[in-house]
C-alpha cells in the first residue's frame, strides 16, 4: 500500500542481506520510524512489545526470527531456543506458532551449514505468499460489499458505511492487509465508501493505525469511541462490520481484539451483516470451542491505565488516566461465537462460519477436525 503516495510494507530484508527492518508501529500516527532487526532477541522484542502486531505480520515477522537466529548459530540447541523463545511472544495469534513450526520442519532435516539460505529464503516466500492471499481476500470481500452497495443504491444511499474494530488493514499484514483489503479494492473499484473507525482502547489501534492507512488511501473515515457502534447500527448509519481474526477455530469461532464480541451482538440485534476476514493460515484446525481452548493474553495495566499521545507544541507524551491505587486488568483478545458472524472472508473465497463452509474452501484439512 502507499504512505504519502510512496508503495511500501510493513517488513522487508535490509540491502545488506543479513537483517530485516520493520516499521515501528507504535511511533505511529506522529512519526514513520523504522527500525531494523538484527537478532532473535530484536525479532522476539518487536512482536512482545508490538513494534509489529496483527497475526499475519507476527508470523512473518517470527519466520524471520528464526532466520535471524541460524544465522548467528544454526545449531540445533539454538534452532530450539529460538522457537521456544519467539513462541513465547505473544501467545493468541495463530499464525505465530504456524510460522515457528513452518520454519522449524523445514530447518530441522538440514545440515547446520545449509540452514541460513533456506531460513531467508522461506521467510521472504512467507512475506510473498501473505502478500497475494491478502490481495485474494480483498477480491472476495469486494463481491459483498458490491451487492451491499448495490442495495443501498437502489435505497437511495449516497455512500456505504463500514464499521470497522482495531486495525487488520496492511499494517496488520505484510501488505493489503484483512478487514480492509476488501475496503481498498472497493475504493478501486470507484463505490463510495465512509468507514467508521473504532479507536479500540487500550492501545488505541484503531484510532492510531487504522485511521492513518485510511489517510495515506485518501478514504473518508470517522473515528469514533469503541462504544458508540452500537449506536450507529441502531439509527441505520452502518451497513456491514467487517473485522479481522488472531485466530479462528475449525468450527467458525473467531477471537479478535477485545471488544469484537460486542460489536458482534449489536450487529446482530439490528440486522447488520458482521463479517470476520481472514487468510487460512489463521484458522486453528486443532480447536473447536473457541471459548474453552484459545488462550488470551492479558497484557501490562498500564496500556489501561495511561495513554500516549501528543501534546499541542509536538511533544509525544505518556499520562496518567486512572486514579493512584486503582488496579486495572487488560484482556487483549475475546472471541465470538460462529452463530454471531454472518460469513469468513478468506483467501479462497466466502463461505459460512461453520465446519462444513470452511472444509468447503480448505478440503484438505478434513483429517484435521
Amino acid at each position: 500500500m502507499n504512505v504519502n503516495g510512496v508503495p511500501t510494507r510493513t517488513i522487508w530484508p535490509a540491502a545488506d542481506g543479513l537483517g530485516v527492518e520493520i516499521i515501528d508501529q507504535t511511533r505511529l500516527p506522529h512519526d514513520l520510524v523504522v527500525v531494523r532487526l538484527d537478532t532473535v532477541e530484536h525479532a522476539e522484542r518487536a512482536i512482545r512489545d508490538m513494534w509489529v502486531r496483527g497475526a499475519p505480520l507476527i508470523g512473518v515477522t517470527a519466520a524471520y526470527g528464526m532466520a535471524l537466529a541460524v544465522l548467528a548459530d544454526a545449531s540445533d540447541d539454538h534452532l530450539d531456543a529460538a522457537y521456544r523463545r519467539l513462541a513465547a511472544a505473544r501467545p493468541t495469534a495463530v499464525n505465530l506458532r504456524w510460522a515457528l513450526d513452518e520454519m522449524r520442519a523445514l530447518l530441522q532435516p538440514l545440515p547446520a551449514a545449509g540452514r541460513r539460505a533456506a531460513a531467508y529464503a522461506r521467510a521472504a516466500a512467507m512475506a510473498e505468499e501473505d502478500v497475494a492471499a491478502n490481495a485474494d481476500l480483498g477480491r472476495h470481500g469486494l463481491t459483498l460489499l458490491e451487492s451491499s452497495w448495490a442495495k443501498r443504491q437502489a435505497a437511495g444511499a449516497s455512500r456505504l458505511n463500514i464499521l470497522t474494530h482495531c486495525n487488520a488493514g496492511w499494517l496488520a499484514t505484510v501488505d493489503w492487509g484483512t478487514a480492509l483489503a476488501p475496503i481498498y479494492q472497493a475504493e478501486k473499484a470507484g463505490i463510495p465508501l465512509h468507514v467508521w473507525v473504532d479507536e479500540t482502547r487500550p492501545r488505541n489501534q484503531g484510532a492510531s493505525l487504522t485511521a492513518c492507512e485510511l489517510n495515506w488511501q485518501g478514504i473518508a473515515h470517522t473515528v469514533i469511541v469503541d462504544n458508540a457502534g452500537g449506536h450507529l447500527m441502531q439509527h441505520g448509519l452502518v451497513d456491514l462490520v467487517i473485522v479481522g481474526s488472531d485466530r479462528t477455530t475449525a468450527t467458525g469461532d473467531v477471537c479478535n481484539k477485545i471488544g469484537t464480541y460486542l460489536k458482534a451482538l449489536a450487529a446482530k440485534d439490528n440486522g447488520v451483516p458482521f463479517y470476520v476476514a481472514l487468510p487460512g493460515s489463521t484458522v486453528d484446525w486443532g480447536i473447536e470451542d473457541g471459548l474453552a481452548s484459545i488462550p488470551i493474553e492479558q497484557r501490562d495495566p498500564a496500556e489501561v491505565t495511561h495513554i500516549t499521545g501528543r501534546s499541542a507544541d509536538g511533544v509525544i507524551l505518556v499520562v496518567q488516566l486512572t486514579p493512584d491505587g486503582s488496579p486495572a486488568v487488560n484482556y487483549g483478545f475475546d472471541v465470538t461465537p460462529a452463530r454471531l458472524v454472518t460469513r469468513l472472508i478468506t483467501e479462497r473465497g466466502v463461505c459460512a462460519a461453520s465446519r462444513d463452509g470452511l472444509l468447503s474452501l480448505y478440503p484438505e484439512k478434513r483429517s484435521h477436525v
